[in-house]
């Protein structure tokens, strides 16, 4: 049972609060915005479930703002993450996008949204198609221009114009709205390398998203790669993928899962998902695959003590995009944890930074004890570099070259797709000739633990 909901700006503004049980303290999202921001144990982040004075505090951010649940009692974490992440997408769907300004913009929209999703702190409904008949506010929209790229897209703006739409907005116009949908494969990456570059384990988590403003929830067609492979077994100390062999083209995938109202009497011969879309944004498909994958990034470092001084050493790190360069990654981020011997670290740039390429700039973090090196954007087969001289408090020692590290990346890829996962075609399946939807297929690849161990 819930006993607060409550929506925080980045600034720790409450923009919703709804009390259920009164049993929680009113400052209570001060409370938690506070313990937030100074959490400070071995440099992490809050985790998304931590408890203060007998409340449990628990909390998702999308969108730059804070969705957050309280509550006294002993209840499921997993459930009550799972419904905050569930009402992020609810206001996706109703108000196009999720930020500060579209909550701000839309809160009696909002408010009244919530109330038939909790009741008396139970969920009830969660649903955003069947939400819509107990709405009767209209949304706010926000215009594109201000869009700054939320949700799975990050920091590389919305895509097509007309992006930022409600549901609600294919069934009060009376067909006056621009019909389209879109169809994103977003994978998730996990990747660690040995010291000497070899990928130790790998491993892909991806979705196939849908969000429909389709008029009259025509049903439609999503063609996969012809060549799919979907689980695999051992056989005699060989790797064997169903009956379609281990060809290089072959796309291999360990499981899946898929949406309800997905019908999968094509899949097996086809590789055609055929569904009815509900209102909203919902995984038609899910999938996991540890076949190895071409990383897209290499990483290499080198740690000497540097010869002018035994107080001093040096690190270079080089990276180098493993992707086309008609491709660009963008808000890269190389996280270089540094030792408790080292005082101050400086650092030297690439040739290439001084042209401007990528927006480079680089952060030492001395309370959290680690190196931040940024990108605005990559492009593929550009190798980048950085020196970086660290004092050290107690001098050089054998010790130095092992405590530095593990390196981790943190990126975004639009329109790469590392397990090489297709859409072949997208059919709108609806008897009318002149019927003509706009369609959009995109595909995103994310880190969600890329290490590189030094």
């Amino acid at each position: 049972m819930i006993s607060q909901f409550f929506i925080l700006s980045p600034r720790g503004d409450t923009i919703i609060m709804r009390d259920y049980l009164g049993n929680v303290p009113k400052a209570s999202s001060e409370v938690f915005f506070r313990k937030v921001n100074f959490w400070d144990k071995g440099g992490r982040d809050a985790p998304p479930v931590f408890n203060v004075d007998g409340v449990s505090y628990l909390y998702v951010k999308d969108g730059g703002v804070f969705l957050v649940a309280t509550t006294r009692e002993n209840v499921s974490p997993s459930l009550v993450l799972e419904l905050l992440k569930r009402i992020g997408g609810i206001i996706k769907d109703y108000c196009g996008l999720l930020s500060e300004e579209a909550v701000r913009k839309n809160f009696v929209l909002l408010y009244e949204l919530l109330d038939e999703v909790i009741d008396y702190g139970y969920p009830q409904n969660s649903s955003s198609e069947a939400l819509k008949e107990f709405v009767l506010n209209e949304p706010t929209m926000l215009k594109p221009s201000k869009s700054k790229g939320d949700g799975i897209f990050p920091g590389v703006g919305k895509g097509p114009t007309g992006v930022i739409k409600s549901i609600l907005d294919t069934s009060r116009t009376e067909g006056k709205a621009r019909e389209e949908i879109f169809v994103d494969i977003v994978e998730k990456i996990s990747c660690t390398f040995s010291s000497s570059g070899n990928v130790q384990t790998s491993q892909i988590d991806g979705a196939i998203q849908v969000k429909s403003y389709l008029t009259g929830n025509p049903a439609i067609a999503i063609a996969l790669n012809d060549n799919l492979v979907i689980g695999r077994r051992e056989t005699s100390g060989a790797v064997e993928y169903g009956g379609y062999g281990r060809g290089s083209d072959t796309v291999m995938l360990d499981d899946c899962n898929f949406h309800q109202s997905v019908s999968l009497d094509r899949f097996e011969t086809e590789r055609t998902l055929q569904l009815v879309p509900p209102d909203g944004e919902f995984a038609v498909m899910n999938y996991r695959s540890t076949y190895p994958f071409k990383p897209p990034f290499r990483v290499s470092t080198t740690v000497d003590e540097d010869p002018n001084s035994a107080l001093k050493a040096i690190i270079n790190i080089r990276i180098s995009p493993d992707f086309s360069g008609d491709k660009a990654a963008s808000g890269l981020e190389v996280v270089v944890p540094m030792p408790r011997e080292v005082a101050r670290v400086h650092c030297e740039l690439g040739r290439d930074a001084k042209t401007g390429a990528g927006g480079q700039s680089w952060d030492w973090q001395e309370r959290a004890r680690r190196l931040v090196w940024k990108f605005k954007r990559v492009m593929g087969g550009v190798e980048h570099t950085l020196r970086v001289r660290a004092t050290l408090s107690d001098g050089w020692g054998a010790g130095i070259k092992k405590s530095i590290g593990p390196i981790n990346l943190q990126f975004t890829i639009p329109m790469y797709c590392a397990s090489r996962l297709q859409v072949r075609y997208l059919q709108i399946l609806k008897d009318q000739k002149n019927h003509q939807p706009y369609r959009w297929v995109r595909y995103v690849t994310l880190s969600n633990s890329y290490v590189v161990r030094t």
